[in-house]
């Protein structure tokens, strides 16, 4: 028994029609399905939606729900902004550069070029609050995830002993973080 690949992830949106536009103009996604109903065939509550999908890529779907009858949507107040956020991939770095600049042209504050050595990433917000991530892989990449791999069972139990950053992959950002002290 295995999974086989993500069928699709959904998050809540404030506009649906504001929401579609905005992944279509901005990240250039298709908009595949809608689904709207009066009743959750899940749990049968009666309770208007409607589900939007949008094609990520390589059979990766993005979904949201515009619910009109709950409460305004909010965050989790005790989680930081930067650590729930979605993540796609792009090509390369002159890609992730040119999506920094398309968005940035549309009005978009976008953070970044983050390096992360085995991938650079930029971060920005969507219309409903989500943060988002374009990460381009390190043409290093496959040598550098053979270092990260080497270590990840060391890592993972040490924090779990002394909830204590390990520095076994200490040279992940260390090139980052230089420069931010520069």
């Amino acid at each position: 028994m295995k999974i086989e690949q993500m069928h699709h992830v959904a998050y809540r949106c404030k506009d649906a029609k504001e929401t579609v536009e905005w992944y279509t103009q901005m990240l250039n996604m298709d908009f595949v399905l809608a689904i709207a109903e009066d009743q959750v065939p899940s749990t049968h509550e009666p309770d208007p939606y409607m589900h939007l999908f949008l094609d990520a890529g390589n059979g990766n779907i993005l979904a949201f729900f515009e619910l009109p009858t709950k409460p305004e949507m909010g965050r989790d107040p005790n989680t930081p902004a930067w650590v729930q956020h979605i993540a796609f991939k792009v090509k390369d770095r002159d890609t992730l550069v040119a999506f920094k600049q398309h968005l940035e042209a549309k009005g978009v504050e976008v953070l970044g070029v983050t390096d992360h050595s085995i991938f650079h990433s930029i971060y920005f917000f969507d219309p409903n609050g989500h943060r988002i991530e374009l990460a381009c892989p390190d043409p290093q990449e496959e040598a550098l995830l053979k270092r990260l791999d080497a270590v990840k069972w060391d890592m993972l139990e040490e924090w779990s002993r002394t909830k204590r950053a390990p520095q076994h992959a200490a040279w992940l950002h260390a090139k980052e973080l230089r420069k931010e002290e520069a």
